[in-house]
């Protein structure tokens, strides 16, 4: 009879533990949060670049000797917000007293949302345009409309291309 009393103990005991009768639990909530704020990164494979002299009647465009220039805009914005790209000229191009007006240097595009334009002092020019996040790249092939009207000299300008990520 001890036997059998012995065995029923430690049936029930391992019937009692195995319905967690002897089991504790405890829980804790955890609440994950994360800051994702506006960014912008600009890169262009390029910081100047260089038209050379030409013939105006053989060459009434001039390339830069640079071309085509690689162009990186990465954004993270709202998905309905519009990142854009724009250029902004200091000034003309001067050599001494001498000026070429800026609106003389455009540039072509490729790559989604690039755009081609004409370069301002006065006004910043949109280049590219994207809406919500993203890694855009293209390139921008720049031209100077060349003229029998202009001075020699060597002739510079320094102008800005501002990324926005609202």
């Amino acid at each position: 009879m001890k036997k059998v009393s012995f065995v029923l103990a430690i049936c029930l005991g391992l019937v009692l533990m195995a319905t967690g009768a002897f089991a504790a639990n405890a829980t804790q909530n955890l609440t994950v949060n994360a800051t994702v704020s506006a960014r912008a990164t600009l890169s262009l494979t390029k910081s100047s670049i260089t038209f050379p002299d030409a013939d105006p009647d053989a060459t009434p465009s001039v390339p830069a000797n640079e071309n085509a220039v690689s162009v990186t805009a990465k954004v993270r914005t709202g998905s309905a917000s519009t990142a854009t790209l724009t250029h902004l000229a200091a000034g003309d191009l001067v050599s001494g007293s001498d000026t070429i007006l800026i609106s003389n240097v455009t540039w072509t595009a490729s790559g989604t949302g690039f755009q081609a334009g004409t370069m301002s002092k006065a006004t910043a020019q949109t280049a590219g345009s994207w809406v919500g996040s993203g890694n855009n790249s293209g390139t921008f092939s720049y031209f100077l409309a060349n003229s029998w009207s202009y001075a020699t000299g060597s002739y510079t300008a320094s102008s800005t291309y501002t990324l926005t990520a609202p």
